[in-house]
């Protein structure tokens, strides 16, 4: 018992500073914008309690509802686009081949990236007169379908999704192979002596023993989704006519251009528990589905 006890206390001071750290930079943020969402502050003037009406008053807000729609394309675009990419390089890797090394560090490459270099290099891809796409689509005589990538309705929100998924495939790429490795190499040859083709090794297999894997890569993925902010600020600020804003823009807008901080964090708590929300709806799915 005392044995137990020393380990405890020695675990839990080996925790400390990171608990410290996790709650000023997280906990106390969350609450001080919790507290400040019932109140009409502009930053600098005198705080006045106005109780909900800041909720009320996004929650009437179409715009902030475009935004929600938004999270939500980007939140199922990067589950059924990042997380298989991702995958898919992991099996790849996960292997012996000359230049393995090289490899994982190009195709991790694009998450190291500052999300402002990534915006302005995918600017340049989807531009409406010397833009790659453009230009490409010119050179094979397709002309007719030519547009502007970013500024349309139709192709506004999907154009920046492909951007994000570029840029975040390798961070579930390395979660993956991670899980890849832990997977006994004792239980891969039994199954090939077993006869079992890569495919059914893989589904029967590999994907089952992911399964822990698979679960963090998708919080990871849910949580990103809705504090995605930089990426569509530089590429399209939310325009044109909000087509492409986000939560975290309309937060931004709210707080910092139009000065009104209670609105701002009221905002702020909103996407916290949107984003618990989806979690929590993503793990009875999970759990239903087994």
């Amino acid at each position: 018992m005392q044995v137990t006890r020393r380990m405890g206390l020695a675990i839990f001071i080996g925790m400390l500073p990171a608990l410290i750290i996790y709650i000023g930079i997280a906990m106390i943020p969350i609450l001080m914008s919790f507290y400040y969402s019932f109140f009409d502050w502009n930053g600098l003037s005198h705080m006045s309690f106005v109780g909900l009406d800041n909720y009320i008053s996004v929650l009437k807000d179409g715009i902030f509802w475009k935004g929600v729609q938004n999270n939500l394309f980007m939140m199922v675009s990067g589950i059924v686009g990042q997380l298989p990419v991702g995958l898919f390089f992991a099996l790849l890797l996960n292997r012996s081949m000359r230049g393995l090394k090289a490899y994982r560090s190009v195709l991790f490459l694009p998450v190291i990236i500052s999300a402002v270099i990534v915006s302005l290099i995918w600017n340049m891809v989807y531009g409406t007169e010397s833009g790659l796409m453009n230009n490409m689509l010119g050179l094979f005589g397709l002309e007719s379908l030519k547009q502007n990538w970013l500024g349309s309705p139709r192709w506004g929100m999907l154009s920046v999704s492909v951007t994000y998924l570029w840029q975040n495939y390798g961070f579930y790429m390395v979660i993956f192979l991670a899980g890849l490795q832990n997977i006994s190499e004792e239980v891969r040859e039994a199954a090939v002596m077993d006869g079992a083709t890569g495919w059914r090794r893989f589904w029967f297999i590999t994907l089952p023993m992911l399964k822990e894997t698979i679960w963090v890569t998708l919080i990871f993925s849910i949580s990103n989704s809705f504090r995605v902010f930089d990426l569509i600020y530089v590429m399209t600020a939310g325009g044109p006519a909000h087509n492409t804003e986000v939560m975290t823009i309309y937060m931004y807008t709210q707080a910092f251009n139009n000065s009104d901080f209670g609105l701002g964090s009221a905002v702020s708590i909103l996407i916290l528990l949107f984003s618990l929300l989806a979690i929590y709806a993503a793990k009875l799915v999970t759990r239903r589905n087994g």
